[in-house]
């Protein structure tokens, strides 16, 4: 039997690289079968090893807003090559980068760039822990936070898709210091700290959830947990990766109005490239080295063409602002048909939408937090996601991951989805009902 490319790389992969990736969430073990190996993308149109042209839902796990490939990231990153790769020492465009986060972003005084969401959120906790001298955090179950120690404690994504909301190699000392309270659950995160009285440096969450699907925050939750914080003199560190600059300018920060002591970014703030960034108060901030004790170093942080690239992108995201009212309405569009066709199947669903950012649970439950979420039907979204990818649409391969839309998906684009998913429901209904 002939295999296809992505089979026969996959096959081969796997001889050197552990499950064959270099990202448990690219494995497809949520949905079965041989992940896709993909060669090129223009714009929302991703193409596999085989030729075989999708349209993308995923958009690198949320950094391509403006689609893949966008003409001035890519010249932004070929020019800045030409000068050299790294240097491994202060540059210019990078005091351009922080400045430009912070006309975005306002409540930014200050940013250290990173090299990937994980390490911004590893840092921004250390900074807590530094500036309030308190050792706990609280974290929300089914948010991911990177594969740092401390966040693999009941964490979602990648962990949740595997069935491991906890990591053999954490030791007993850091998840003894992690705490996990309910997501928009404010009683629980109240008892937490009563519990734990003059000993949380921070509660870190995603502000919208997308690691255990897009789960909005409840009316009052973000406000309830900014006045906690002011109570007890905890710092407040929104995980922005995947909403940061996504939302809206600000983030969700911007969109909830609600402001954060910290904030984490990566995905759309390097254009594609591995970046990460973290920053917030200046007298938080100030305690990073080397002006303060906190030590926090990188020798690739503020690589100039992750930074040339975040800068193209960040820059045509700021001088058309009306791009965030264009990617709304495009992802409204689908939503709104969607749940027609959900409806039409007599399927039970609960679907979210903030901003860009879209999920469809399979179930009768309304999907707030890890529990409800844990209620979707894994077997009908596995069908499901292999019945679209036949029909040339490339899902996140979870039940568990939010899609991305970018602005480069056109109506058209829109429309074969939605004829697609007509016919994937149907299909996965029977299958499903065997």
């Amino acid at each position: 039997m002939l295999l296809n490319k992505s089979e026969f790389l996959f096959n081969r992969a796997q001889q050197f690289i552990p499950g064959g990736v270099n990202s448990p969430a690219r494995a497809f073990k949520s949905v079965g079968g041989i992940p896709v190996f993909f060669k090129k993308a223009k714009g929302s149109i991703i193409t596999d090893e085989d030729g075989n042209e999708f349209i993308d839902y995923v958009g690198s796990w949320g950094p391509m807003i403006l689609g893949h490939a966008y003409p001035p990231v890519v010249k932004a990153v070929q020019d800045a090559s030409f000068n050299s790769t790294s240097f491994g020492a202060p540059t210019e465009i990078e005091i351009q980068m922080a400045e430009l986060v912070q006309r975005m972003v306002p409540n930014i005084e200050k940013v250290r760039m990173v090299n990937s969401g994980t390490e911004a959120c590893m840092s921004a906790v250390r900074v807590a822990r530094g500036y309030t001298g308190k050792e706990k955090i609280i974290k929300f179950e089914g948010n991911y936070h990177g594969h740092g120690d401390a966040f693999l404690i009941k964490a979602g994504s990648g962990a949740l898709t595997l069935g491991q909301p906890s990591s053999p190699g954490v030791t007993k000392g850091t998840a003894k210091d992690t705490l996990n309270a309910d997501y928009n659950d404010l009683t629980s995160v109240e008892k937490l700290l009563k519990k734990n009285k003059d000993n949380v440096a921070a509660i870190i969450l995603e502000p919208v959830a997308g690691n255990m699907g897009c789960i909005p925050p409840e009316p009052g939750f973000l406000e309830g947990l900014r006045k906690l914080c002011d109570e007890h003199e905890t710092v407040l560190i929104f995980d922005e990766v995947m909403t940061g600059f996504r939302l809206a300018r600000g983030g969700a920060q911007e969109r909830f109005d609600v402001w954060a002591d910290l904030v984490t970014f990566g995905k759309i703030i390097g254009g594609g490239l591995p970046v990460g960034a973290f920053g917030g108060k200046e007298e938080i901030m100030n305690v990073v080295a080397p002006v303060g004790p906190v030590y926090q170093a990188g020798t690739l942080s503020g690589n100039p063409l992750a930074m040339s690239a975040g800068l193209a992108q960040l820059g045509a995201l700021e001088k058309h602002p009306e791009i965030y009212v264009e990617l709304e309405e495009k992802t409204e569009y689908l939503q709104k048909r969607l749940r027609l066709l959900l409806y039409e199947h007599e399927i039970d669903f609960d679907m979210h939408r903030v901003g860009s950012m879209v999920s469809i649970f399979f179930t009768s439950e309304s999907v707030k937090d890890f529990k409800t979420a844990n209620t979707t039907d894994q077997e009908f979204f596995r069908v499901f996601f292999h019945e679209m990818l036949k029909r040339g649409i490339y899902l996140p391969p979870s039940p568990f991951e939010s899609w991305f839309l970018g602005n480069s998906l056109t109506y058209e684009m829109l429309d074969k989805t939605i004829a697609a998913a007509d016919e994937a429901l149907g299909v996965t209904k029977l299958k499903v009902n065997e």
